[in-house]
């Protein structure tokens, strides 16, 4: 029972840092509608962002989601402006070519990593780094004795803060409300005089700032190098296949499954079956549940 729980657990923290990976895919997703497959290696930047804070300056990687969000930001915005509007506005016999082109970016920021960093593998040695705390030094009668890696929770905290400022921007704002309003119905969007072009703009860099901040989250407990991008492209894409396409509430979801079903396979089956996990919930989705986690919220709010 204590082994469970504590996969449990490390599922729950996987999962949130999932859910933030996921939900900046899924807004690109429903506003744009493309897939950005640059989206790992737009996380790899802010990994390397926080690194180079780190080697550098000392400064704490958590602190670098500050510096390196609105860096992405102004990265993504620069990205959608100048390369992908420009694509988009062009008539084509493969009308999947900004996807394409977005598979172009991640090679060349991939690319571009390798020169100037090298392949080598890095890492952020903070002192907390195997830090970890107990459920015993909080409740002293705890039935369980569990032990939660230190910086796990604080990256877990931290999505959890990031993700209820997004929702906050999402449903109080102004321009949260119109991004909203861009991806429910386009046409009634520009009806109701909202600048979509500009949302388009707004939302790729808010995509690339949440991976952003994901990446400067994952750098104290994860190894960094240059084609680090492709396995967390592949993860943002199950969970947004999971969790319904277009849906922030869904990625949340499909977030926390998909890292509880790998904790859980890496400790029941073990470590080499967890990315092979994957693919068995990213073609279960497909076949018995093809609108995802955001279809079954769409149906219980219908019966309600």
């Amino acid at each position: 029972m204590e082994a469970f729980l504590q996969t449990l657990i490390a599922g729950v923290l996987l999962g949130g840092l999932y859910a933030l990976i996921g939900i900046g895919m899924t807004l690109i997703m429903g506003v744009m509608k493309i897939i950005n497959l640059a989206h790992g290696e737009l996380m790899m930047v802010g990994m390397y962002i926080a690194f180079w804070m780190f080697t550098l300056f000392g400064i704490d990687p958590y602190l670098s989601v500050f510096i390196a969000a609105p860096v992405l930001f102004l990265l993504g915005i620069l990205m959608q402006k100048f390369l992908i509007n420009p694509v988009l506005r062009v008539d084509s016999i493969l009308p999947e070519n900004q996807v394409i082109l977005t598979v172009g970016i991640g090679m060349v920021l991939a690319n571009l990593a390798t020169i100037f960093f090298r392949s080598d593998y890095r890492s952020t040695p903070v002192s907390y780094s195997t830090t970890a705390w107990y459920l015993s030094d909080y409740w002293k009668n705890a039935p369980i004795e569990l032990s939660l890696s230190l910086p796990w929770t604080v990256s877990f905290v931290f999505a959890v803060v990031i993700t209820v400022a997004l929702w906050f921007f999402l449903a109080k704002t102004d321009t949260g409300k119109s991004i909203r309003a861009t991806a429910q119905d386009l046409d009634a969007a520009l009806l109701m005089g909202v600048n979509v072009k500009r949302m388009r703009v707004v939302t790729f860099g808010l995509g690339a700032a949440l991976v952003g901040a994901a990446g400067c989250l994952f750098i104290p407990i994860y190894y960094l190098y240059p084609s680090l991008g492709g396995q967390f492209t592949l993860i943002a894409f199950v969970i947004t296949i999971l969790g319904g396409l277009g849906s922030t509430i869904g990625a949340i979801f499909g977030g926390l499954i998909l890292g509880i079903f790998e904790s859980m396979t890496a400790t029941y089956v073990g470590m080499g079956w967890a990315p092979a996990g994957r693919f068995l919930i990213f073609v279960a989705a497909l076949i018995f549940l093809p609108g995802g986690m955001a279809s079954l919220l769409q149906k219980k709010r219908m019966r309600k």
